[in-house]
């Protein structure tokens, strides 16, 4: 799966994206998210707090609790706001 990183979680973890190949016992994003944390310390920063992250799967906005199905790719990013 391709994983891509936006703003504050781009800049911690270093990367604007990457491979990953999902475990099978990942069933949802939450899942998925957990592992990827378990990457490198700065994957562990980035996404240490799933409530303060926003995801979209295949470029459609989910939760943490969305199953992955056979989605090719996750975007993680913080909340955005507008002005």
């Amino acid at each position: 799966m391709k994983l891509v990183y936006f703003a504050s979680v781009r800049e911690a973890i270093g990367l604007s994206s990457e491979e990953y190949d999902v475990p099978q016992d990942a069933c949802t994003v939450g899942d998925l998210v957990v592992r990827i944390s378990a990457r490198s310390q700065a994957h562990a920063c980035a996404l240490q707090d799933l409530s303060r992250l926003r995801f979209a799967l295949d470029q459609n906005m989910v939760t943490g609790d969305t199953l992955l199905g056979t989605a090719q790719e996750l975007a993680i990013f913080p909340p955005v706001t507008g002005g």
